[in-house]
C-alpha cells in the first residue's frame, strides 16, 4: 500500500508504484523503502547497528531455535496463505515462517535490519515501514505476526482478512531472569497475561503455549545477547562489564505464545497484499 496516498502498489522495472504516481525503488538488495518521512520521528528510527548485528549473531548460534520451531509447527495447523511479520528485524523467524506460505512480508522501521533481511531471503517482501501505518492494503493477509514488537492493533485489525489471526510472542515470567539479576538491582517478573487486556475486544484467544527452557551461554553469546536487548543502555556500565567477563552462563529461556482470531465483520478482500 502507498504509505503516500493509500492507494495498491505495484512492481514495475524494480518500483513500487501507484495510480497516483507516488513511486518507491527496489534498493540493489532487494527491499523497499516506504517508511516516509511525515511518518518519521527520528532520522534513524529503530534498532542501532550494532544491536541487529548483535541478535543476528546470536540467533544464528541456535539458542531461539525451539521458539522458531514452535512458532512454524504452530502456523502449519492453520489454513494460512498469507503473513505480515511486523518488526521482523533481520528476518530470522521471518524466513522460517516465509517457507511454508505462499506470501511473506517482512517489515520494520530499522533500515539496517531490513538490509540484513534481504540479503538472505529473496522469496519474501521486505519493507522498511512503519506500524502505524502498516504498508499493505485493508483485509488482504491471513496472519499477522508481532514477536516481541509493537502491537498496532488497529492497523493489525484493518490488514487482517475476515476472522484472520495474530501471532503474539512475548516474554514469559522468567526469561532472561539470570541476566537481568545480574545487570539491576531490582528485577520485576514479566507479566506476559497483560497482552490478553489488549486483544479482548475485537480478538478470540485460539490457543496458548509456553516455552521454556535452559541455555548455556559462551561468552560471544552472553555478550551479544545482552547488546540486542534494551539491557544494552538500562544497565549500569560496571553491572554490564562484570556480566561480559563471565566465560559461560546459565540462564533461562521462557516464551509466551498467543494466538488470536480477528472477530471481524465479512468485507471484501482485495486481489494482492502490498
Amino acid at each position: 500500500m502507498c504509505p503516500v496516498c493509500r492507494d495498491q502498489l505495484s512492481l514495475s522495472d524494480r518500483a513500487w508504484q501507484c495510480v497516483q504516481k507516488h513511486s518507491f525503488d527496489l534498493a540493489k538488495q532487494g527491499y523497499v523503502n516506504l517508511h516516509v518521512v511525515q511518518h518519521k520521528h527520528s532520522k534513524t528510527p529503530g534498532d542501532t547497528a550494532e544491536s541487529v548485528a548483535a541478535r543476528r549473531n546470536f540467533l544464528l548460534e541456535g539458542y531461539y531455535e525451539p521458539l522458531q520451531q514452535a512458532i512454524t509447527a504452530l502456523i502449519k495447523q492453520y489454513n494460512i496463505d498469507s503473513i505480515l511479520d511486523i518488526g521482523c528485524g533481520e528476518g530470522y523467524y521471518t524466513s522460517a515462517m516465509q517457507r511454508g506460505v505462499s506470501q511473506c512480508i517482512g517489515v520494520d522501521i530499522a533500515k539496517t535490519a531490513i538490509q540484513r533481511a534481504a540479503k538472505t531471503n529473496h522469496d519474501v517482501t521486505w519493507v522498511v515501514g512503519t506500524g502505524a501505518v502498516l504498508p499493505v492494503m485493508n483485509h488482504c493477509i491471513d496472519l499477522c505476526t508481532s514477536l516481541f514488537s509493537p502491537l498496532p492493533l488497529d492497523e493489525i485489525s484493518r490488514v487482517l482478512k475476515p476472522q484472520g489471526y495474530c501471532l503474539v510472542v512475548t516474554p514469559a515470567h522468567n526469561h532472561l531472569y539470570n541476566m537481568r539479576a545480574a545487570l539491576f538491582d531490582q528485577v520485576t517478573l514479566h507479566e506476559p497475561s497483560k497482552i490478553l487486556t489488549q486483544f479482548e475486544a475485537d480478538f478470540d484467544v485460539v490457543k496458548q503455549q509456553h516455552l521454556e527452557y535452559d541455555m548455556t551461554l559462551t561468552q560471544h553469546a552472553l555478550k551479544d545477547l545482552v547488546a540486542m536487548t534494551p539491557y544494552a543502555y538500562k544497565a549500569k556500565r560496571d553491572k554490564r562489564v562484570a556480566l561480559e567477563c563471565i566465560d559461560q552462563f546459565a540462564v533461562t529461556a521462557s516464551f509466551q505464545i498467543y494466538l488470536f482470531q480477528h472477530r471481524a465483520p465479512t468485507v471484501a478482500i482485495c486481489p494482492t497484499a502490498v
